[in-house]
């Protein structure tokens, strides 16, 4: 038996509804946002949330440094389309990249995530 239905992913950032619009306009997902909290959820009960956190800083991707500590890969059709998507949405593509079936973005808080080809 399992003891939870679906897990929930939390992302701390500096502003959670600027995230959390972010993610809802990229995976066209229910945004929900409160002062110091949102979230992003999809019809069937998948959801992330954004946590405010005072004093964040980014992650350094790809040293550890500062690790990345999860990324999320968005698996997409067409990388170059969804590229051009992601950053009129506000994400910055990273200036290393390392393979060629997937690219590495920051998104507006400075989590990388990856566009993966399907």
């Amino acid at each position: 038996m399992a003891i939870a239905r679906l897990p929930l992913i939390v992302i701390d950032c500096p502003d959670p509804g600027a995230l959390a619009r972010f993610y809802g306009a990229m995976l066209d997902w229910e945004t929900d946002v409160s002062p110091d909290r949102a979230s992003v959820c999809a019809g069937d009960g998948r959801c992330i949330s954004f946590h405010r956190v005072a004093d964040y800083t980014p992650p350094e991707w790809p040293t550890q440094d500062r690790p990345q500590q999860m990324h999320l890969d968005v698996i997409v059709d067409d990388l170059d389309a969804a590229e051009v998507a992601v950053t009129d949405l506000g994400a910055t593509r990273h200036e290393k990249q390392t393979g060629t079936s997937y690219r590495v973005f920051l998104d507006p808080a400075g989590h990388p995530f990856c566009l993966c080809l399907n």
